[in-house]
């Protein structure tokens, strides 16, 4: 943050990356009607800047241009400028950022755009630096042949603006050729993604490298359908390397960004809320589906790192953490030899640098190491000739003794808003941990927030977008009501609560009423009363988090499963075939969709649990459902003792449905029939086991 003694509008502003900027002697605005005016007013191009807080080049570009007097003079004299937070206005970044790429053929943050007054955008890009350096032109030299261009050529900039807002028009009409889902589209989208796949390391590509989990997510519910084995290696190699290289923390639990190297070596140290979210989640069904002790750890480790440093006191979960901490990016992370003997003595210090590749010059800056683990502690052990039980505790202690150390160091920056759409996904995340693991902390942490998200971002009947400092604002977003029904419906499946069922429905019913396009299909990204934009766009992409369509097909389908509302499966289905064309182009890029289609083609197991939830009959019997790795089910339950009929009034797959002998039992269905009911826990667990062979 800049310490000059400048103090500018942003001052007045909650988002920590707009305040960043408030001591900047740049004259900066937030987006609103004041800036806008301006630029029309005095008929001035607008220099848009959006980043977020979290984003190291983003504090570079600030130190070297943004806190620099003369680039700031030439800024405010020439330009009316705006300073915008990506995870306050996914919106306008989504449109900028495709204008950026359309310019460019790339794009990232910080991102710099200039815009006619009327919004239209001319020229862009990303990271500028102070001087012309490495192929790129200086930001001084930018500003100054853009704002002599805008005055000289100002016909040829309008008609290059109309020509991008057109477009962007054409990119958010989504137009398909298909007029259905094509039935092999699962099979062709696996092999595409295995072509591209990292034999040696896991994950997709080379470098830099991201984690990939919704991709992760489709290969296992790809080996679920087809038994596959190819498919089941690909995501456990990806997760296991993940899990032993330096994108995890080894220490404190979580995942960074994303890897620079493409052997998960050296991360980008910032922590998002989102990433972690979707990791735990396909953490959880790795475990499922393998009972691998390492999946399971990262989960708990994960989940317990979220609660300890991301909940806030009331509920409701931080945003993100930064990659620097004392202007050195990773430098809360790292370690040297010297520290960790110092820490744990001569001998204990040598094997925990031995398990953790920490050695003398290092493989990070400035001599440090990020903490991997290179070869696993029982094939260490055997190596070292030790005794793997102790070696374990060596290991295990020297971890504890270096995370309360590291906990003295400063720690990296925490942007303390909290974004209704990514709690979604770390509730759901949370709430799936609590069903397959059982530990009530993971439960408490999601059902909390939830509450949160209700009492505090749900207003009037609509929900806002973010919440810092007391004040909630902002219209919702698509992302914010599909990843809220989305985890409303997995605490109800975890908890069987029906005031979560019943709010998931009022949700879904606000989110197609606001952003379903009756003419073309899919949802918008705005609701139909949201700010006027150049642009409406549908934003169809799985990117860092699951479009708002993705999420919003599957939650469509689930709700179809419980409530036999028929119009919840034909609004799915429109969603696939405006964008088959697109899954089929590109299916790196629609990995949590292709899950959504999956769910649809297999049809969900339809299971309703009826009786007691105290019995413990009941649980055994719920137990049996979780541990197996079922990613196309919908779950119920009901207790006619309670004498509650609120349950099968909400959700008719429970009605009429009687116990067995008065035992819980269970009902079963598929694909229009249902099976016999059952209350032995070895008949459900055989009826729920069937996996095909490769060959089927």
């Amino acid at each position: 943050m800049s310490t000059s003694t400048n103090t500018n509008r942003l001052i007045h502003e909650t988002s920590p990356y707009l305040r960043q900027h408030a001591h900047n002697p740049v004259d900066w605005y937030s987006w609103g009607e004041e800036a806008l005016k301006r630029a029309r007013t005095e008929d001035r191009p607008i220099l848009l800047s959006i980043g977020y807080s979290a984003c190291h080049w983003c504090h570079v570009m600030e130190h070297e241009s943004f806190e620099n007097p003369a680039i700031a003079r030439t800024m405010n004299e020439s330009f009316v400028n705006i300073k915008v937070d990506r995870e306050e206005r996914p919106d306008l970044d989504d449109i900028y950022m495709n204008a950026v790429q359309a310019m460019t053929g790339s794009g990232g943050w910080p991102m710099t755009v200039f815009l006619t007054p009327d919004l239209k955008p001319f020229y862009g890009g990303t990271y500028f630096p102070p001087d012309d350096r490495s192929g790129r032109p200086g930001f001084p030299r930018v500003l100054l042949a853009v704002a002599q261009y805008y005055k000289e050529h100002r016909s040829d900039i309008e008609q290059q603006g109309e020509k991008l807002r057109e477009h962007l028009n054409t990119i958010a009409r989504l137009k398909s050729q298909s007029a259905a889902i094509n039935p092999n589209l699962l099979d062709e989208a696996f092999r595409a993604l295995s072509g591209n796949f990292d034999h040696l390391h896991g994950g997709f590509g080379s470098q830099p490298k991201f984690p990939g989990s919704m991709n992760l997510s489709f290969c296992l519910r790809e080996y679920h359908r087809t038994g596959t084995q190819t498919a089941l290696e690909m995501a456990t190699l990806s997760l296991r390397k993940m899990a032993t290289g330096g994108i995890y923390d080894q220490l404190g639990g979580g995942f960074h960004r994303y890897s620079v190297d493409a052997r998960w070596l050296v991360p980008h140290f910032e922590k998002m809320l989102y990433d972690n979210a979707l990791l735990l989640r396909t953490y959880v069904e790795a475990y499922q589906a393998t009972k691998d002790p390492l999946f399971r750890r990262v989960v708990e480790e994960t989940a317990a790192y979220v609660i300890r440093e991301m909940l806030q006191p009331g509920g409701g979960f931080y945003a993100t953490q930064d990659a620097d901490s004392e202007g050195e990016e990773g430098k809360f992370f790292v370690w040297t030899p010297d520290e960790i003997a110092a820490a744990l003595g001569a001998e204990k210090g040598a094997l925990v640098c031995r398990y953790y590749g920490v050695e003398e010059g290092g493989n990070f800056e400035h001599g440090t190491s990020i903490l991997h683990v290179p070869v696993s502690l029982d094939i260490l052990a055997a190596h070292l000739k030790m005794d793997e039980a102790k070696f374990r505790r060596v290991i295990e202690e020297g971890r504890a003794t270096l995370f309360a150390l590291r906990e003295q160091r400063v720690k990296p920056g925490r942007d303390e808003k909290v974004l209704t759409d990514w709690n979604g996904l770390m509730i759901g995340s949370l709430a799936q941990a609590y069903s397959v693991l059982g530990d009530p902390a993971h439960l408490d942490a999601a059902e909390r927030s939830m509450r949160f998200i209700l009492d505090t971002l749900y207003q009037d009947g609509r929900l806002l977008h973010v919440y810092k400092d007391g004040i909630a604002k902002l219209n919702g977003y698509l992302d914010d009501y599909a990843f809220t029904v989305s985890a409303l419906l997995d605490l109800y499946e975890a908890t069987f609560n029906v005031e979560w069922f019943r709010r998931a429905l009022e949700l879904n019913e606000t989110m197609v009423e606001q952003f379903w396009d009756e003419t073309d299909g899919g949802f918008f990204f705005t609701s139909a009363d949201h700010e006027a934009l150049i642009v409406r766009s549908k934003n169809p992409y799985d990117n860092a988090i699951p479009s708002g369509n993705s999420i919003g097909a599957l939650n469509l389908l689930r709700l179809a499963a419980l409530t036999r509302q028929e119009e919840f499966v034909q609004k799915a289905e429109r969603i696939f075939v405006l964008l088959n064309d697109f899954m089929s182009a590109a299916p790196a890029g629609f990995g949590q969709l292709l899950c959504a289609l999956a769910f649809s083609l297999e049809r969900p197991k339809e299971i309703a649990i009826i009786g007691s939830t105290d019995a413990p009959e009941t649980q055994r019997l719920l137990r049996a459902i979780h541990e197996q790795f079922l990613p196309h089910k919908v779950l119920a339950w009901y207790d006619p003792a309670a004498g509650d009929k609120e349950a099968p009034g909400l959700i008719p797959l429970l009605a009429d449905r009687p116990q067995i002998d008065g035992k819980p039992t269970v009902y079963v269905c598929e694909n229009f029939v249902c099976r016999r009911p059952v209350t032995e826990v070895g008949e459900l667990a055989t009826m729920l086991s069937h996996i095909p062979s490769a060959d089927t």
